[in-house]
């Protein structure tokens, strides 16, 4: 793959979540009874950012738990057990929470689509939402994102990179061509 654009750099990226922090408390008016899931992986460390984000902004803590969506995922197969999280950790009860699910890229809405069977096998909280910090559009399921940070309209043939400090060593969000 090919480096078509760097779109965004570190401060971009801190500048969005606290954005997104903001948006995430107005829209919920304030941010009681209100908890983060990252997606794994890289859901996982914007969704902790977004928590300290909405704490230095509401002075309130926000539960973060992590979802591993790999055996909800539709281009797997399907086996007759019940599917085991053998990665998700969310310590907490969702229900009656607004959970916000929290990821680093929606393309085709999939990914949501598991994550949100996933969530509804750990109870049934009163309102689901989505994060994202990319929509790079061509969304195959009815899915839309609450919260996105940047939209970055893409064609097939490119992909997105979301580099986090926390996996990658480095903040960025780039375009590649294949």
């Amino acid at each position: 793959m090919e480096l078509k654009a760097q779109i965004l750099n570190e401060s971009d990226i801190s500048r969005m979540l606290k954005r997104i922090a903001h948006q995430i408390i107005e829209k919920n008016h304030g941010t009681g009874d209100l908890c983060l899931i990252g997606i794994k992986s890289r859901g996982v460390p914007l969704a902790k950012r977004l928590a300290q984000n909405i704490y230095e902004i509401d002075n309130n803590i926000i539960q973060v738990g992590e979802l591993d969506i790999t055996h909800y995922r539709d281009d797997r197969e399907k086996s007759e057990d019940a599917p085991v999280l053998t990665d998700t950790k969310v310590d907490f009860d969702i229900k009656g929470k607004t959970v916000v699910l929290v990821d680093d890229v929606i393309y085709t809405g999939r990914t949501a689509r598991a994550a949100l069977d996933a969530v509804l096998d750990l109870g049934r909280p009163q309102k689901i939402q989505l994060c994202v910090l990319i929509d790079r559009g061509h969304s195959e399921l009815p899915i839309k994102a609450n919260f996105v940070g940047k939209n970055i309209p893409t064609s097939l043939d490119e992909a997105v990179a979301v580099r986090l400090y926390e996996y990658d060593g480095e903040n960025s969000v780039a375009i590649y061509t294949k």
